[in-house]
């Protein structure tokens, strides 16, 4: 590796221990690669190999305009796309530019771009962690077979920056939670009809001064996961439609999940506060607990005590104390009221 690569793999490293506030994340991601990769906007997506290949559980953008997004979007729902999270997976190396078809060609020069390098950000276990997609402008140069080798070398940096984003919020929500709402979404993608709870978590979504998101991305999300969900419920070549965002970006973990709805062609997506059985399985993700320790968390979250837990698992006290010490480390939890909090509250 160059002393290049090696400054900003480290700089990217770093960039969350510096404490950049939400909204500014996807700005100094974009300036700490640009040296090694070149590019006129980005966006970096983060997910968990709990909630898979969908549509990533939290995202930053830095000039990625919303008729890119929204056009992309179309031409997938339309023509498909070779370069999604799903085909790059089968990808030895997870890397590919996308933009090269026609019908694609078209959607980015009606937007000013010439074409996206998305790289998988998998690591070698095969877990997926998120995407990072650089654009480039129509007059600029389009990439090549070294930025793909270049942007691969990126990837353990990237996928270190999105945990240390995740884990390094409270434990406790520090948003109050709201009640589960219903988003009705048509065949057509267009939203037919929206609970009043519903509405109330949207609003919440859409406040980019709190949460450094762009509004228009709380209406997007919802209707790509609806297109996720039609196409899961056919068999197709689609990410399981589940969403689990971390309390780092919108005060408290939130789930949103896409239901297609028999013979109607319309998908219900719910949005509530992931607590429990739908929080564990992503939070274990990103705070890195072994499966014995998941064990142990799951039947403290059921109300068991840790005798209990020893009788259950067939381990001594002494083990189970030992898995709740290493939780209590790996989460940063003084103690069990506050790791419970991140459940329960």
């Amino acid at each position: 590796m160059s002393s290049c690569q090696d400054r900003v793999v480290h700089e990217v490293r770093t960039l969350m221990d510096r404490g950049v506030a939400a909204e500014h994340v996807g700005a100094a991601v974009s300036a700490a690669i640009a040296p090694l990769l070149p590019h006129d906007a980005l966006r970096l997506v983060g997910t968990s190999p709990a909630t898979g290949l969908g549509q990533g559980s939290f995202s930053f953008w830095h000039r990625y305009e919303r008729e890119l997004a929204l056009s992309l979007l179309a031409h997938r729902r339309a023509h498909g796309d070779p370069c999604r999270p799903a085909s790059l997976a089968r990808l030895r190396v997870p890397v590919a530019v996308a933009g090269a078809e026609e019908g694609a060609r078209r959607a980015f020069a009606a937007c000013g771009a010439s074409c996206e390098l998305r790289l998988l950000l998998r690591d070698g276990r095969g877990g997926v962690w998120g995407l990072l997609g650089l654009v480039r402008a129509c007059d600029a140069a389009p990439f090549t077979g070294d930025d793909l080798r270049r942007a691969t070398l990126l990837a353990p940096a990237l996928m270190a920056a999105l945990r240390r984003y995740v884990t390094a919020a409270p434990l406790a929500p520090t948003a109050p939670a709201l009640p589960a709402g219903v988003i009705v979404v048509g065949p057509d993608r267009g939203v037919r009809a929206v609970t009043p709870q519903a509405r109330a978590w949207l609003d919440r979504l859409r406040r980019p001064d709190r949460h450094g998101v762009h509004a228009w991305l709380a209406d997007t999300f919802v209707t790509a996961l609806a297109a996720d969900a039609a196409e899961h419920a056919r068999g197709a070549d689609a990410g399981r439609p589940i969403i689990c965002a971390p309390a780092a970006r919108y005060g408290r973990w939130l789930a949103v999940e896409g239901q297609a709805l028999d013979g109607t062609g319309e998908v219900a997506v719910v949005i509530q506060a992931a607590t429990g059985g739908l929080l564990l399985p992503s939070f274990c993700d990103w705070y890195a607990l072994t499966p014995r320790e998941r064990g142990v968390l799951d039947l403290l979250c059921a109300g068991a005590a840790p005798k209990q837990i020893a009788r259950l698992l067939d381990l001594s006290g002494h083990t189970v104390h030992d898995h709740l010490k290493a939780v209590f480390r790996k989460t940063g939890a003084s103690g069990r009221d506050e790791l419970m909090a991140a459940f329960t509250a």
